[in-house]
């Protein structure tokens, strides 16, 4: 896993080999601990509210917990099948705002 494409994999998909699994809702201090070893990290996100259905809006608290462990450097992300694209989402938002990757559409403003 040479890329710094994070990975988007659904929550039943098993840990590929060579990442470290952090588990799930880490807290930012043993996310960076694992970062700083070199090698990448996977995070497990799970709904806010387990009882909701899935696949029917994003779940914020899923998408600001993805940013924050995204700019710590995670670099694998398992996640429920619905949030998935809008996982993908944040991950490129982070990406572009950290600089590694170019926007998907740029605007330039005159007054």
């Amino acid at each position: 896993m040479e890329s710094h494409e994070p990975w988007v994999l659904p929550d039943k998909a098993p840990v590929p080999e060579g990442l470290l699994d952090a588990g799930a809702a880490p807290s930012a201090d043993r996310v960076a601990d694992l970062v700083a070893t070199g090698k990448p990290v996977l995070v497990t996100l799970a709904l806010d509210a387990p009882e909701a259905p899935e696949g029917t809006e994003p779940d914020p608290g899923l998408l600001a917990a993805a940013s924050v462990y995204a700019w710590l450097g995670v670099r694998a992300f398992r996640a429920p099948e619905g949030q998935l694209p809008a996982l993908r989402q944040v991950l490129d938002m982070v990406a572009s705002i950290e600089g590694t990757r170019p926007p998907a559409l740029t605007r330039r403003g005159l007054a």
